[in-house]
């Protein structure tokens, strides 16, 4: 066993290796992981404050500070809970810390990020993309974003997917993976399904959005045994409606979800949708309790409704006056219980504003046909993945595509490009098809991407949709531009507080 002061002396001077059998040691001794979390919060604080952009709102650089703490201390009650297997830890430390957050990378990604920037004018690659390996779906859920369902062979097939990650970690050096769907463990090709693409890819590390009713206790042992993909799974609130909404039963099929995956030792985050019915219920205190502390969720990803996909509608978008009161609560929650608890939207100013379009640091989207997409919320495609294949090119074709060179550069003249706080678009309204319809309007009018599906090219066509999503942003901006001018330019000289109790 390592005596605490052998272990202090390494954490201060940054000798600690996140792979090592070392920090593992740590993490399972009630004694020296506190001073080891301590030690690794400090340091990893102080690295996202040393590596904000020059010119960003104090204020931005402290909600990065204060979401990566959160971040850090949820992982810490977990471990605390003894709900994550050793094995599953080695993993988390191996890929996600060691490599996504510390950037501890091995000799050939870090090449590959230089040879990325080399290729494309100095550009720094995207850090994940989101994939959606399949359309199909064994629910068939109202105002579903894919409009997924039963019955559909639209996937991507074996070699594709491969091929994907493959280029992905060589040519961008990507070792992070979203997978969405459809239902990622409904995917099926060549006698193979997601948990054998995830178990082949051992050095990265993927999260995975589901509906969690295929968790049986087989599954989340095969989980455990890769022990390199987290699954977020998606409630709609209490059992009323997420039944309302998934199905009758469903809501129980996710606690026992849940349940396994707790028995097996996989860590799991929740997934939800806030729309203008559900959004009070989904940041309640009852319902942040029960999932965070009685079923023992580690992370939440919120996702505010977006009318796209099956039966859009602007009915089920959360108010302007929700979303500012969303964007209270959220960080409330946040700073004062230190969950992780992302909004999407509302926390876009961690993310620097808008990330789509392969974005450094930001991501793509790639779906069950290769259709590539800026943004999971933004279903119009510029260029098909097997046609570029089929052609002789790879996935750095993507990047140079007219449509996402153009979101780019809004998204640099936006805030990315600025120098000084009070020349940066509004990070609180930063989405470029969501807050600034017309912007995303205008983009898609211009370069002509392909609608993913009838749903996408019907809202193209629909004036009252225009109207309602132009309406809805003008809204927005009265509201949340009074805020940033006072939370985040104001007091631009007070300091970023690292402590926080």
């Amino acid at each position: 066993m390592i005596s605490k002061e052998v272990l202090v002396h390494r954490l201060a001077v940054g000798n600690l290796s996140f792979t090592s059998s070392l920090a593992e040691q740590a993490l399972w001794s009630d004694t020296l992981r506190s001073i080891m979390m301590n030690q690794l919060e400090r340091h990893i604080l102080v690295q996202v404050e040393a590596n904000s952009a020059p010119g960003r709102p104090i204020q931005v650089i402290q909600d990065k500070v204060d979401m990566t703490r959160a971040m850090i201390r949820s992982i810490n009650r977990a471990v605390e809970r003894k709900q994550i297997s050793r094995h599953v830890l080695h993993r988390l430390l191996r890929t996600l810390f060691a490599n996504v957050i510390l950037k501890q990378e091995e000799e050939k990604l870090q090449l590959a990020r230089e040879s990325f920037a080399t290729r494309h004018d100095g550009q720094a690659p995207p850090a994940t993309m989101v994939i959606s390996p399949t359309k199909a779906c064994n629910l068939h859920c109202i105002g579903c974003y894919a409009s997924s369902g039963m019955g559909t062979n639209e996937r991507l097939e074996w070699n594709v997917f491969d091929r994907i990650i493959t280029e992905a970690k060589t040519l961008w050096g990507l070792r992070f993976f979203t997978i969405s769907g459809g239902e990622p463990l409904a995917y099926r090709s060549d006698g193979k399904d997601l948990l054998d693409m995830v178990a082949k890819k051992d050095d990265c590390f993927f999260l995975m959005y589901t509906n969690g009713t295929l968790i049986d206790e087989r599954m989340a042992e095969r989980m455990a045994e890769v022990g390199n993909l987290i699954p977020a799974i998606s409630v709609e609130g209490f059992e009323s409606l997420t039944d309302e909404r998934r199905g009758i039963g469903v809501f129980q099929r996710i606690l026992a979800a849940m349940a396994n995956l707790r028995r097996a030792g996989v860590p799991f985050g929740i997934s939800l949708t806030g729309t203008r019915y559900n959004a009070e219920e989904i940041l309640s205190d009852d319902f942040i309790d029960f999932f965070f502390d009685e079923q023992q969720a580690i992370f939440g990803w919120l996702f505010q409704y977006m009318p796209i996909g099956r039966s859009y509608t602007l009915e089920l978008l959360v108010t302007p006056e929700q979303r500012l009161w969303m964007w209270r609560r959220t960080w409330q929650i946040i700073r004062e219980r230190h969950i992780m608890l992302a909004d999407f939207w509302n926390c876009g100013t961690v993310s620097d504003g808008c990330i789509a379009a392969s974005r450094g640091s930001g991501y793509l989207y790639i779906d069950w046909n290769g259709k590539v997409m800026p943004c999971v919320f933004v279903p119009y495609s510029p260029a098909n993945i097997q046609e570029i294949y089929r052609a002789g090119g790879t996935l750095d074709n993507i990047y140079d595509l007219p449509y996402f060179q153009a979101i780019r550069q809004w998204q640099w003249d936006y805030g990315l490009g600025k120098e000084r706080p009070e020349d940066h678009g509004n990070w609180l309204i930063s989405c470029s098809l969501r807050d600034h319809y017309g912007v995303g309007r205008e983009l898609i009018d211009r370069y002509h991407p392909e609608p993913e599906d009838e749903a996408a090219a019907d809202a193209l066509q629909d004036g009252n949709y225009y109207e309602g999503m132009m309406d809805y942003d003008e809204a927005l901006n009265k509201l949340f531009d009074p805020v940033w001018k006072q939370e985040y330019l104001r007091d631009s000289d007070k300091k970023v507080q690292l402590s926080r109790e």
